[in-house]
């Protein structure tokens, strides 16, 4: 059959290509099946940034409870869970959602990273994933939204008594509903953080549902405690008992 003459000839590199592609695909299919070692992240390290992370958002809140104590005293009380979802809201826009790790875990050089890009051999690959937009959205809605939803509802059913109505009203059947709900979340975030305990994976129930681990955000960095702090507020206590 001859080839038309508008018709290039096909080079030799293209010809070597489509005969290896064979070889190729046998390749990617025994990385894929093949195991490597697990990436390890120190507990203490994703523990510690959140208690990190609480201190952070105490000292904000004191300071915003210092700046309204000029307004009226039943100001703070009747919006407290609005203006502590604010608050929430702007630490998790300057943080997660900008830079995919919260201001705690980025002092313990952490960071979230999309697991679901990340299953079998591809779990200690040199390059993480970064999290997805839906990722970022749902964690804003389940950790500022849902926080803010369930402190509300629960003020207003204590505040009408709820739980004090007659079994039949489908009032206190929400009320039930919503106890058990939360009892349920408990075991659950329970059962999270043994598992966590066990491989170090998912601090949170929340991290677990939307597959967003932490790990190191520079993985040539050593972890160092440094005890200089410490010492010095140990020297400056044992003068001030003198």
């Amino acid at each position: 059959m001859f080839r038309s003459p508008s018709q290039p000839p096909q080079p030799e590199w293209k010809k070597s290509w489509n005969a290896l592609q064979p070889s190729l695909q046998k390749v990617r299919r025994s990385m894929a099946t093949a195991r490597t070692s697990p990436i390890k992240v120190m507990r203490v390290s994703q523990l510690d940034s959140d208690i990190l992370d609480s201190e952070l958002f105490q000292i904000l809140k004191d300071q915003l409870w210092s700046a309204l104590s000029l307004f009226k005293p039943n100001f703070k009380e009747q919006f407290e869970p609005e203006l502590l979802a604010v608050l929430n809201l702007c630490l998790f826009k300057l943080s997660v959602y900008d830079s995919s790790a919260t201001y705690g875990s980025q002092l313990q050089n952490l960071k979230y990273r999309n697991e679901w890009k990340h299953g079998g051999a591809l779990e200690s690959i040199a390059k993480d994933a970064p999290l997805s937009q839906t990722q970022k959205v749902l964690y804003g809605v389940f950790t500022v939204g849902g926080q803010y939803a369930w402190t509300r509802a629960n003020r207003y059913i204590t505040s009408q008594g709820w739980g004090e109505l007659d079994e039949d009203d489908i009032r206190n059947k929400v009320y039930r509903v919503l106890q058990s709900g939360e009892k349920y979340w408990k075991a659950f975030s329970l059962l999270n953080f043994l598992i966590f305990l066990w491989n170090g994976k998912y601090r949170t129930l929340i991290d677990r549902i939307l597959a967003m681990r932490l790990v190191y955000g520079k993985k040539s960095l050593n972890r160092q405690v440094s005890f200089e702090f410490l010492n010095r507020q140990m020297v400056w206590h044992a003068f001030t008992y003198l």
